[in-house]
C-alpha cells in the first residue's frame, strides 16, 4: 500500500515539474510562487515535525534549531565556495551562474522526497489512518517539490535535460524511499534531525536565491501575491492532513 500510495507522489511530482516547464514566459511569476511553496515547506511542515521528532536540547537550545542554522550555514558555504571558484576561473560558459549550486540543491531535493517515501512508509507501518493522513500530505507537497526542483537546476544555468533528469530522480525517489521501509526504519530522533538540516538549507535558497531572483527584473505585485499564495498553498495541506 505505501508504494502504491507513493506512485501518487511520483505522478504530482511530474505534474509539478511540467508546470515549471510550460510558465517561462512568466519566470519572476514561477519563482515567486516556488519561493512561496519553499518558505512555507519550511516554516509550516519541516521544522514543527523536525522539533517534534528531535525535540531534545543542547545547551539550552533544541537540537532540530541547531541543525537548521547548520544547514542555513552550510548552503550560504557551498555557495560561496562556488562563486569564489568560478570568480578565480573567470567568467563560465553559462554566462556567470553556478550551475553545480542548481544541481546540489536539486540532489538535495531528490534527498528529502526519498524522506517523504520512508515516511509514508513508516507512517503505515504504524497504522492506516496514521499512513493516509502522511500520504495526502506528500503527495500534495510532491507537486511543491518537482516544481522546485526543476527550477532549481534551471535556474543556475542547467541545460533543459539536466532539469528533466533531476525531476525525474525526484519523482522516482519516494517510490524508492517507501519500498525500503520494506527492509528498515529510521528512528525518529534521526529524522528529526534530517528535516531540520534539510529545512535550513531550503530556507537559504528560498531567502538568498530564489525570491531575490523573482524581484530583480520584474519588482511586481503579482510576484508577491504569488509568493504569498505558494505559502498559503502549504497551509492549506498541512490543515487538511491534520
Amino acid at each position: 500500500m505505501a508504494v502504491f500510495v507513493a506512485l501518487g507522489a511520483f505522478l504530482m511530482t511530474l505534474a509539478g515539474g511540467w508546470t515549471a516547464q510550460r510558465v517561462t514566459d512568466r519566470r519572476h511569476l514561477v519563482l515567486g510562487l516556488a519561493g512561496g511553496l519553499m518558505l512555507g515547506v519550511v516554516g509550516l511542515d519541516l521544522l514543527p515535525e523536525a522539533l517534534e521528532a528531535a525535540g531534545e536540547e543542547v545547551f539550552g537550545v533544541p537540537a532540530a534549531l541547531l541543525l537548521f542554522v547548520a544547514g542555513f550555514l552550510f548552503a550560504h558555504l557551498v555557495e560561496r565556495l562556488l562563486a569564489a571558484r568560478r570568480a578565480a576561473h573567470g567568467a563560465d560558459e553559462h554566462g556567470g551562474s553556478t550551475p553545480q549550486v542548481g544541481l546540489t540543491a536539486a540532489a538535495a531535493m531528490v534527498g528529502h522526497s526519498a524522506m517523504d517515501g520512508v515516511a509514508i512508509g513508516a507512517a503505515f507501518q504504524v497504522g492506516g489512518g496514521m499512513g493516509a493522513a502522511v500520504a495526502m500530505a506528500v503527495v500534495a507537497h510532491d507537486f511543491a517539490d518537482g516544481f522546485n526542483t526543476y527550477t532549481l537546476t534551471s535556474l543556475y544555468g542547467n541545460a533543459r535535460r539536466r532539469a528533466v533528469a533531476m525531476l525525474f530522480a525526484d519523482a522516482v525517489a519516494p517510490v524508492l524511499g517507501a519500498a525500503s521501509t520494506l527492509l528498515f526504519s529510521i528512528p525518529e530522533g534521526a529524522l528529526g534531525a534530517y528535516l531540520g538540516l534539510f529545512g535550513g538549507v531550503l530556507l537559504y535558497l528560498a531567502a538568498a536565491e530564489i525570491l531575490p531572483e523573482a524581484h530583480h527584473e520584474h519588482p511586481a505585485r503579482s510576484t508577491l501575491l504569488c509568493t504569498v499564495a505558494g505559502a498559503a498553498f502549504i497551509w492549506l495541506v498541512v490543515g487538511i492532513a491534520e
